[in-house]
């Protein structure tokens, strides 16, 4: 298996956990085992002691002293200012509706990394770009949750301020991902993270009703935290190692399908003619942009 290859799975795992995410961190906060913030804390203080945990077993770099501080803002964009968002926001709107929201990622990674990172944008990158951005809109529009939010359009709102913080997460990493290994700077992240966000979970955390847990919501919390967060945040930078950060973006339009197809395994949601032409035009246009163009070495 090539390099490139492996990161192409890596980024597909990447948008299947998350896209089961959707449906299983709503269910925890909408059925009251607890509340979006202090969710947020367990995703990262859980992934935290993960990541230093297998870390351990992984060679010690030298983090040149000035980087702390880029890990520092890295934390702030991708793990505080994106998890609170996120989650607050899929309390207030559907699995669907966040979906399809977030799938405009690539848009805004393309527009960063063509000015910051100075990637080139193909022309065929640009019709994916198109056909999978049609796609995801073709799932916002016509695309209905039996579960409905309690004020989606404020939801979508902070879905959106999640998805522009969490672009520029991944244009600050791109660099780091060549400097280190991802669990150099990873670990870092979420520990900074774990910091950050305790102020905002505290008195959250202090209301859990523990023993109200059942069977579902625990398994609910440990894929969360386990699969959503350590095994997202671990598969993304390796992927980033290799392909280009728009490339990377470009996988999000795989969320909104992926997370119709569970909401409708889960009950919660129906698929028809919409969602299956939605589907084919998102994975079309994902095709496009990581198609490897025959003169790129």
């Amino acid at each position: 298996m090539t390099s490139r290859t492996f990161a192409l799975l890596a980024l597909f795992m990447v948008q299947l956990l998350y896209g089961l995410n959707f449906t299983f961190a709503k269910s925890l906060i909408n059925d009251g085992f607890m509340q979006s913030s202090a969710l947020v804390f367990f995703r990262v203080s859980g992934a935290t002691i993960l990541f230093w945990i297998v870390g351990e077993f992984f060679p010690k770099e030298k983090i040149d002293v000035k980087d702390y501080l880029k890990f520092f803002y890295a934390s702030i964009f991708g793990v505080v200012i994106n998890m609170l968002f996120f989650l607050r926001g899929l309390e207030l709107t559907t699995p669907i509706h966040a979906a399809a929201i977030v799938s405009i990622t690539p848009i805004v990674i393309l527009l960063l990394s063509s000015y910051y990172l100075k990637e080139k944008v193909t022309r065929l990158k640009i019709v994916g770009v198109i056909l999978a951005f049609a796609g995801a809109l073709v799932l916002s529009i016509y695309g209905k949750s039996l579960r409905a939010g309690d004020n989606v359009f404020f939801g979508n709102m902070l879905i959106m301020i999640n998805v522009v913080s969490y672009s520029i997460y991944i244009i600050m990493i791109k660099k780091l991902t060549v400097k280190y290994h991802p669990f150099t700077f990873i670990k870092w992240l979420f520990l900074f993270g774990t910091f950050l966000v305790l102020p905002f979970s505290y008195f959250q955390i202090e209301v859990i009703d523990w023993d109200s847990f059942d069977t579902y919501a625990t398994g609910s919390l440990v894929f969360v935290v386990v699969g959503a967060t350590f095994g997202t945040y671990l598969l993304n930078p390796l992927a980033l190692r290799t392909l280009r950060a728009s490339t990377v973006g470009i996988f999000i339009y795989l969320q909104p399908v992926i997370a119709a197809i569970f909401a409708v395994a889960m009950g919660v949601d129906t698929i028809g003619i919409v969602k299956i032409t939605a589907a084919i035009l998102i994975f079309s246009g994902v095709y496009l942009v990581t198609k490897k163009p025959k003169l790129q070495t």
